[in-house]
C-alpha cells in the first residue's frame, strides 16, 4: 500500500470511531453517566461467577494494562519495525508519542464527562478517577494496535497468529475492568473506539505528513557501470 492508500485506510476507520465515540459520549452526558444498555447486566454477570482462580487471572492481566508495560512493548515494537537504526529511533520514537498524548486526550475526555464508577462494593480491584472512556482499556488498546502494525510491517510469516493473540490481549484487558466491577461495558466501548479514532489520527498524519528519506533504507543507489 502507498502512503495515500494508508492515509485514506487510516482515515476512514479513524473518522467511522470518533463518529460513534461522539455518539456513545453524547448519551452518556445525556443519562448523566447512570447504566446504559446492558451495563447492569455485565455488572451484575461478573460480579456473580467470580471464584478466586479467575479473580486472579483478571487482575494479573488488568495490571499490564497501565504503567511501564504498554510503553515498553510499543517502545521494543518501533525498535523491531525499523530496518536501519534511522527508522528504529524513529519508529521507537513515534510510538510512545502515540500511546501518550492518546492517553492525555482521554484524560481529558474523562473529565469532561464526569461519569461516575460502579458502586464501590463492586470492585474487586483499586480504580481511580471517572469511568469514561475506560483508561485501561484505552491504554491497552492503542498499545496493541502499535504493536499489530509493527508485526504488519516486520513479520513475513505467522502474521495472523501474533496479531490475533496481540489483538485479544487489548480485548481482554478492557473486559476484566468490567468483570472487576471498576467500569460500566460502555466505559469499555468508549475506550476502543476511542483508541481506533486516535490510532486512525496517528497513522494518517503518519503517512502525509513524514518526509519519504525517514523511511528510507539509507542504501546507497546502484552505481552506473561505463563500458570501454
Amino acid at each position: 500500500m502507498n502512503r495515500k492508500d494508508i492515509s485514506e485506510l487510516a482515515g476512514s476507520a479513524g473518522l467511522g470511531a470518533w463518529t460513534a465515540f461522539g455518539v456513545l459520549s453524547m448519551v452518556v452526558i445525556g443519562h448523566e453517566g447512570a447504566p446504559l444498555f446492558g451495563d447492569e447486566d455485565a455488572l451484575s454477570w461478573s460480579v456473580a461467577h467470580r471464584p478466586d482462580m479467575a479473580l486472579a487471572v483478571a487482575r494479573g492481566l488488568t495490571a499490564t494494562g497501565t504503567g511501564v508495560i504498554p510503553y515498553a512493548l510499543v517502545i521494543l515494537a518501533g525498535l523491531l519495525t525499523g530496518r536501519t537504526a534511522r527508522q528504529r529511533l524513529l519508529a521507537a520514537t513515534l510510538a510512545p508519542t502515540c500511546l501518550a498524548t492518546g492517553q492525555g486526550l482521554r484524560y481529558g475526555v474523562m473529565e469532561l464527562v464526569a461519569r461516575p464508577r460502579p458502586a464501590l462494593g463492586n470492585w474487586a480491584t483499586h480504580a481511580s478517577g471517572w469511568s469514561f472512556p475506560s483508561g485501561h482499556t484505552t491504554t491497552a488498546a492503542l498499545t496493541a494496535g502499535l504493536v499489530i502494525l509493527a508485526i504488519s510491517v516486520r513479520a513475513p510469516h505467522g502474521r495472523t497468529a501474533l496479531c490475533l493473540a496481540v489483538g485479544c490481549w487489548g480485548a481482554l484487558v478492557g473486559l476484566t475492568r468490567v468483570y472487576l466491577g471498576v467500569h460500566w461495558f460502555t466505559d469499555v466501548i468508549g475506550g476502543w473506539l476511542f483508541a481506533v479514532g486516535w490510532l486512525g489520527v496517528c497513522l494518517c498524519a503518519a503517512a502525509w505528513w513524514l518526509p519519504t528519506r525517514l523511511f528510507a533504507d539509507g542504501a546507497e543507489p546502484p552505481r552506473e557501470h561505463t563500458h570501454l
